[in-house]
């Protein structure tokens, strides 16, 4: 695998961006976890898919699959999400129909709380990303139907903290913005 400083870009030059989303009477989102934004991290080259796997990989972020994302309002309330755009871009509504859109380009990395809705509003015709699931975690869909919830609400309390960054690991920024009160 090449040096981890040759693939992302140094944690204290990283441009965080923190969203939080609450509730909006459909969608859970979560207002105690901001949605975080990490801005150009990886600098990609050759077989990049492979490169970002083992990272997360390395940092315990597994269950990876390789596509876009889906072009309905959806949400997890297993489990923690990370997208990691390998190719392309897309716009990227977070919250449900109320929400902000993000446009995410090649090289970004978003890190998706449980609760929080996300939908494709827009891509090119290459956008691709990966996604992982910290410690394990399987995730479940939901599409704000109702009956969803309180069962998703609950499981969203009583996930656990991911116990790494999925990009800069331990002591990476996950760490300080997710911190339970």
């Amino acid at each position: 695998m090449k040096a981890l400083a040759d693939v992302i870009g140094a944690v204290q030059h990283i441009n965080i961006i923190r969203h939080l989303l609450p509730d909006d009477g459909t969608f859970p989102n979560n207002a105690l976890l901001p949605l975080l934004v990490y801005r150009n991290v990886f600098h990609l080259s050759g077989d990049t898919a492979k490169t970002v796997e083992e990272i997360l990989e390395s940092n315990g972020w597994t269950n990876a699959w390789r596509d876009g994302v889906y072009d309905y309002h959806h949400y997890h309330s297993t489990a923690h999400e990370v997208l990691c755009v390998i190719r392309g871009s897309a716009r990227i509504q977070f919250g449900g129909p109320s929400g902000i859109s993000l446009l995410l380009e090649r090289g970004d990395v978003v890190i998706i709380p449980a609760g929080v809705a996300h939908k494709n509003i827009g891509d090119n015709t290459d956008f691709e990303c990966i996604g992982a699931y910290p410690d394990g975690q399987q995730y479940d869909m939901n599409y704000g139907k109702e009956g969803e919830r309180p069962r998703a609400d609950e499981n969203i309390r009583n996930l656990p903290l991911p116990e790494a960054d999925p990009v800069y690991g331990m002591d990476g920024p996950l760490i300080k913005n997710w911190e339970r009160a």
